[in-house]
């Protein structure tokens, strides 16, 4: 399951593959019955039916990211890290994404020590 702006439910991290929670669903059986259908449809979607996923918005760049998790209580560095990782890991096909994602840790950090952020 792959992340998506504004999307609440299932998404594939590879393509543009989206399965939404129905509003007001709330009951438990109901949405046990969701993830198991979301389940079913992503295991047999094709990524190359769905184009490619959508790229990170700016509300979400690295430093937002970070930020979030700075604020809930995480150090920087460790903030750093798991934003890394899951950006790493959201753009495992896109090498010079991941590289991007990399230069803006080690920028974000830079920010840090300096007293910017």
């Amino acid at each position: 399951m792959g992340v998506a702006s504004a999307l609440t439910g299932w998404a594939c991290s590879e393509c543009g593959w989206t399965f939404p929670v129905p509003p007001l669903l709330t009951d438990p059986e109901a949405k046990s019955a969701y993830d198991r259908l979301a389940a079913s449809q992503f295991r047999d979607h094709n990524c190359a039916a769905h184009g490619k996923a959508a790229l990170v918005t700016d509300s979400e760049s690295f430093a937002a990211r970070a930020r979030k998790l700075v604020t809930r209580g995480f150090k920087p560095k460790d903030a750093v890290e798991i934003t890394l990782q899951e950006m790493t890991f959201e753009n495992r096909s896109d090498p010079a994404a991941a590289k991007k994602a990399r230069e803006d840790a080690e920028d974000f950090l830079r920010h840090v020590k300096d007293g910017l952020i």
